[in-house]
């Protein structure tokens, strides 16, 4: 999606391949998975660093999941990065996946058609974070805190580019309009 709104996207696979990124997504997948990648392949201190530094990184579902400060499993153990709890398979297994139209402040028009699989929920939010978009019950599914940002669901999977649009004014600076 990203390299299709024409900006470059490389796969970030170890360590070196971090140098020179002016963001990070980390998508959806297993979020054990990804953090013991992140700590075999010794790059979880210089990912937490760069983030720290100002980086701008977004999760997507388990990278929500990564990115998460707390979680209501035991396992993994996030990055510790967004002020946030997050309950893992929130709404069940593969099978209780399911889509929703969502309000998503920061981006403009109809309402966003949103994809969760397996998707964890924020149970917890801290005093930093804004509350992007919540499930007609009210559960939080997308936060920002400074320049992170994390969904529950899967952007990537609608054809809708403006989540990532989002992202990619995070990094690159701009800043949304405010209200008069």
């Amino acid at each position: 999606m990203i390299q299709g709104l024409g900006v470059d996207a490389p796969e970030v696979r170890l360590g070196k391949d971090l140098e020179g990124l002016d963001g990070l997504v980390i998508p959806g997948g297993e979020s054990t998975t990804i953090v013991q990648l992140l700590d075999i392949f010794d790059m979880r201190n210089t990912v937490v660093g760069l983030v720290q530094e100002g980086m701008p990184v977004w999760g997507t579902c388990a990278g929500m999941i990564v990115l998460a400060d707390r979680l209501t499993d035991h396992r993994p153990e996030p990055l510790h990065l967004i002020d946030i709890e997050v309950s893992r398979n929130a709404f069940g297994s593969q099978v209780d996946s399911f889509e929703a139209d969502l309000e998503v402040d920061g981006i403009d028009g109809t309402p966003f058609r949103a994809v969760f699989i397996r998707a964890p929920v924020v149970t917890t939010v801290g005093r930093g974070v804004n509350v992007l978009a919540r499930l007609p019950d009210g559960r939080p599914v997308a936060v920002r805190e400074n320049d992170m940002l994390a969904t529950a669901f899967h952007p990537e999977l609608t054809g809708d580019s403006r989540v990532h649009e989002l992202f990619l004014n995070i990094v690159t600076g701009v800043k949304e309009p405010q209200p008069s």
